[in-house]
């Protein structure tokens, strides 16, 4: 481990019993310390920190901002633009303890890349078509200094510039390099500058895929094309940011639309690099979105944060809003507990209906449980309310956080969202009728339990005037953790706790051998009762990378069956020697070097090399996770 990493585990132990000590209350500390609902990121709990945000980078660029040292003036080029978007989630990201994003890059672009066309546009007029000073000044720079002309209607693709085709060509070329350029410059300042506490990388998301202008399909392209290139010497997979394509009928995904190309781009990009994941604009959950305004398309977060609609007066907007604080209900635990106790009642002998009264007792008890979730993440919402704006001045000073009145921090707080976590529905459905949701039984149950967290979500939401919210926790230590605890308490039971990780919220185990089709047949019938992030993925294996019409047939179908977050797993392993990539084991195929680097996904996000990033569960969960295989040409 790091110096960095030393210090930073050392302050976050520290942190995280003083939280325990001094700033919760007795019933959140017993769930946290029973295993059955858990406190995330106490360490930040400590200083009153909240979890992620989804950047309103419109508004930043446009006017600029101000940090401790300085003030930075508006972007002048797409490259500053691009420069100032890596700089801004740098600084943010010092200010909470989660994830940053961006909710509609390519629409955010669009005024930057016609400001650099522009200058463009006049060196052509000079030095190619050799037009003087006057004319310039008499044909261009009247029209250009009108904001509103230049900003809003006159595109690249005006005819008013191709009256000088020279100099239109110039424009057009040299601004599609320095958008290429300044996006390269992007990836690379967020995947080298450590600005997160531990020395670690920022963990930034950026969504993309529906500007249909042409400026905003140069910057999609370019996400897209740096993507596939990849980063470095060896053209390694690019970590961050978590690239997110946004599906959205009749702009993207079918042939015919504007962007479908790019949609395609995007499925080669995915092939080669896992990244973009995609999100549904179209998804039921976000119902009720303006068609002309981006900020309220759907979009997330890499390891699936999203925020629904605000209560509080914004609707299905997005931007300047994020998960404020999460908390995760362990339910195999109380599953556990409840059937400890019912089989001491019964002393073994069972009906079916004796097997119902253990359904209602856990149903009963998981209901106490998300009343106590409620509970916790108001005494948490209240204690971050608590602190002063100057405890986070560059979010609060610069609007990062919308709905800052100037005066309490819970005026910006109040659009986020509380989200009300779970793991382990598979291993719960075990514990009390002996099998998972892939059976239709196990369905039904499994339904129960995610209507029962809906309804008291939105019970919540009405009741306190705060977004509450379903959410299918990541997990990518608790899953672990939680299971270490459990068998520490209940031993190893086969099915529920022979293995080292709980599975990941309501996903089909990772074990279970079937079509990626069938995949999202079953867990498409439990992402629509989450509100604050879910994700769906499949396995494939390398061989797909030659296969693009296969994978679009893929996320069409995921789309078309209403999933909200769809990603697709496949092997990235990368020799650090000759650049050879591919799915290979413990060595180079092709110069047998050791010095390899295998990237696998853990939740939404790429966390370097999995058997030295992930923790003991998570490694665990990679081994056992078998390819959904079969039926792929359908």
């Amino acid at each position: 481990m790091s110096f960095g990493g030393r210090v930073g585990a050392g302050s976050d132990l520290q942190m995280k019993r003083y939280a325990l000590d001094y700033c919760v209350s007795d019933m959140a500390r017993h769930n946290h310390e029973n295993n059955e609902i858990y406190i995330h990121d106490l360490s930040a709990y400590a200083v009153g920190m909240h979890n992620c945000l989804s950047i309103p980078f419109d508004d930043l660029l446009a006017k600029g901002f101000n940090t401790r040292q300085t003030d930075v003036r508006p972007a002048g080029s797409v490259n500053t633009a691009f420069q100032l978007v890596a700089v801004i989630f740098q600084l943010q990201s010092l200010q909470q303890f989660g994830g940053v994003s961006a909710t509609h890059l390519d629409w955010t672009m669009v005024p930057y890349v016609r400001k650099s066309f522009y200058k463009h546009y006049v060196d052509g007029l000079k030095y190619i078509e050799g037009k003087d000073t006057k004319f310039i000044q008499e044909q261009v720079y009247d029209i250009i200094n009108d904001p509103d002309c230049f900003e809003k209607y006159l595109s690249i693709d005006s005819d008013w510039w191709k009256s000088n085709e020279k100099a239109y060509q110039y424009a057009f070329d040299m601004t599609s390099k320095e958008v290429h350029q300044a996006v390269e410059g992007m990836y690379h300042n967020l995947n080298t500058l450590q600005s997160r506490s531990g020395n670690q990388l920022p963990f930034t998301s950026i969504n993309y895929g529906t500007c249909t202008l042409p400026e905003g399909r140069m910057v999609t392209k370019a996400l897209l094309d740096v993507s596939i290139e990849g980063l470095g010497r060896l053209h390694k997979t690019s970590i961050f940011p978590c690239g997110i394509f946004q599906c959205m009928k009749g702009v993207n995904q079918k042939p015919g639309d504007p962007n479908y190309d790019l949609f395609r781009l995007a499925l080669r990009s995915t092939a080669t690099r896992l990244y973009p994941n995609y999100a549904n604009v179209d998804w039921s959950g976000n119902a009720g979105y303006d068609i002309n305004d981006p900020k309220t398309y759907f979009s997330t977060m890499g390891c699936r944060t999203a925020n629904g609609w605000d209560i509080n007066g914004m609707g299905q907007t997005k931007d300047g809003r994020g998960n404020i604080c999460p908390v995760t209900i362990i339910m195999p635990t109380l599953a556990m507990e409840c059937k400890i106790n019912f089989d001491a009642d019964v002393k073994g002998h069972y009906s079916f209906n004796d097997r119902q009264i253990l359904i209602d007792r856990f149903l009963y008890k998981l209901d106490q449980k998300i009343h106590e979730a409620k509970d916790m993440l108001i005494e948490r919402f209240d204690y971050i309310c608590s602190q002063p704006a100057a405890s986070a001045k560059f979010m609060y000073e610069n609007g990062l956080m919308a709905g800052y009145d100037g005066k309490t921090t819970r005026s910006a707080l109040r659009h986020g969202t509380l989200a009300v976590g779970q793991i382990g529905l598979a291993e719960t459905l075990q514990i009390l009728i002996g099998q998972d949701h892939t059976t239709p039984e196990g369905m039904e149950l499994a339904k129960q339990i995610e209507q029962l967290f809906k309804d008291r979500c939105a019970e919540f939401k009405e009741q306190y005037k705060l977004n509450f919210g379903v959410y299918y926790t990541p997990a990518e230590n608790l899953c672990y953790t939680a299971m270490t605890k459990f068998k520490e308490k209940y031993g190893e039971i086969p099915n529920v706790s022979d293995r080292d990780y709980f599975t990941n919220s309501i996903h089909v185990p990772v074990w279970k051998e079937m079509s990626p089709f069938d995949k999202i047949d079953i867990e498409s019938q439990l992402t629509g009762y989450s509100s604050a992030g879910c994700i769906t993925y499949v396995e494939l294996d390398s061989g797909v990378k030659n296969n693009i019409d296969a994978l679009e047939t893929l996320v069409h179908y995921a789309m078309e069956h209403d999933i909200p977050y769809f990603a697709i797993n496949v092997p990235n392993d990368t020799c650090l020697d000759c650049g050879f990539m591919d799915e290979f084991n413990d060595h180079c195929p092709v110069c047998g070097s050791h010095h390899i680097q295998q990237l696998r996904r853990v939740t939404g996000y790429l966390t370097g090399n999995y058997t030295t990033a992930f923790n003991a569960g998570k490694i665990a969960e990679t081994n056992d996770r078998v390819k959904h295989a079969g039926r792929l040409e359908e």
